[in-house]
């Protein structure tokens, strides 16, 4: 019983935040939560649905696992959160459950650290793969858990602008709203795209991010 309780815990950490995986070892019905101020990250591997009709689920799997294994590395180091994963697209968010002042700055780092995951897989793996990513910061409510799935999602127009900004984003590169770059353009470098036509938000000034100062 002790090893299934492990399992159990390991199975809730590797699937979830750990502040909300407490909560459901403490048999928590349901989590609906408010937060002001997070930032959220959509990246899409660029190149993977050309070579995914001819694969099977198995070779998939394995050619997509190191790519995410590498991005849960990297979600880790600094601190953040992954929210899921939708076939090649990947969804990690900073400042929810583990507050910290600085996450947008950890989500940017990540970002470029993304990249760099890519170009070393490329290399390891005789792939041409690119990655398109998308920031946003803002409000959201994390969504109730789905106890029998482990699963989490999180809602409002801070997550729908994220996801435009990576799917109206250009393939290898980093973009971002204006607000990120306002957070960080003392920190760090961008380039304006200038302005793009978003869904039910009108025209939108957006910046790509190019990398750390100094």
């Amino acid at each position: 019983m002790r090893h299934q309780q492990e399992e159990t815990e390991r199975l809730l950490l590797n699937l979830l935040p750990a502040a909300i995986s407490k909560e459901i070892k403490g048999e928590a019905a349901g989590i609906a939560e408010g937060f002001t101020d997070v930032t959220v990250l959509f990246a899409d591997i660029i190149g993977f649905s050309e070579i995914a009709a001819s694969m099977s689920a198995i070779q998939l799997l394995n050619l997509l696992n190191p790519i995410f294994s590498a991005f849960d590395r990297l979600t880790e180091r600094y601190g953040l959160e992954r929210i899921k994963t939708i076939d090649d697209a990947y969804m990690v968010v900073g400042g929810l459950h583990t507050h910290r002042p600085d996450h947008t700055q950890a989500i940017a780092i990540m970002a470029l650290d993304m990249q760099t995951a890519i170009a070393l897989f490329n290399t390891e793996n005789n792939q041409n793969f690119s990655i398109r990513i998308g920031i946003h910061s803002g409000s959201v409510v994390a969504e109730e858990i789905d106890l029998n799935k482990f699963t989490c999602d999180l809602w409002r127009d801070t997550v729908n602008i994220a996801s435009w900004m990576e799917s109206q984003g250009i393939a290898g590169k980093i973009q971002v709203t204006e607000d990120i770059y306002k957070c960080l353009c003392d920190e760090f470098l961008f380039e304006k795209r200038g302005q793009i036509e978003v869904k039910s938000k009108g025209k939108m000034t957006t910046y790509l991010l190019i990398g750390r100062k100094g």
